[in-house]
């Protein structure tokens, strides 16, 4: 059974959620984080697709907006609208706008689990699509400075795990969990616990054999 496959059965089913999110948490975050009950909602779009002879997901370096998470590195997706009929419709929309790709394109396989960002406090609502081929990239300039593609299977390396210092406001350090993929670029906060929930499932998935 390919990942794919074994992922749209998988994802039916109960996910690791918080006990694996987690494991790429900073310190300064609480397992029992509350949600507000005026936290602004967000989906993101995790795409895969083969490129190469590898699982590929592209991510995204945003733009330097003077915003919380400014030139950090993170799925595409952003805040729900009004005339959006659910998050995946949310996640859909803001990957269309970020990187260029038609909605109609990506086949949604589902939702992983939500996470609270407490900085930016956004509830966000994670999804998982597939693309048939590597798309033809047109991202949004004013929101993404640079796209990223990552082999899925380099978030299974304990190489790429480790503890890292990270600034977190003006001048403000904190040690915290990351990824470092490709060349040395890191992921942390809330796109790598994310991530985190995907990786597990890959691992899952590479037991079976």
């Amino acid at each position: 059974m390919d990942f794919v496959t074994f992922l749209r059965q998988r994802i039916q089913q109960p996910l690791p959620g918080i006990d694996v999110q987690m494991t790429m948490a900073p310190p300064i975050r609480s397992r029992t984080e509350l949600v507000p009950p005026d936290a602004k909602l967000s989906a993101v779009m995790m795409l895969l697709y083969e490129h190469h002879g590898a699982l590929t997901l592209p991510l995204m370096r945003r733009s330097q907006d003077g915003r919380v998470h400014g030139g950090q590195i993170s799925l595409p997706g952003g805040k729900c609208e009004a005339e959006d009929l659910d998050f995946q419709v949310t996640a859909l929309r803001e990957t269309e706008e970020e990187f260029g790709i038609a909605r109609e394109s990506i086949d949604v396989i589902g939702a992983l689990t939500d996470i609270y960002i407490p900085p930016s406090r956004f509830l966000v609502y994670p999804h998982v699509g597939l693309l048939s081929a590597r798309p033809d990239f047109r991202p949004d300039p004013r929101e993404v400075a640079e796209i990223i593609e990552v082999d899925v299977f380099q978030f299974l390396d304990p190489s790429r795990r480790a503890i890292h210092k990270v600034n977190v406001s003006a001048g403000f350090e904190i040690s915290a969990p990351g990824y470092t993929i490709n060349d040395g670029e890191l992921i942390w906060g809330g796109t790598a616990m994310m991530l985190a929930e995907l990786a597990y499932l890959l691992e899952e998935w590479q037991k079976l054999g």
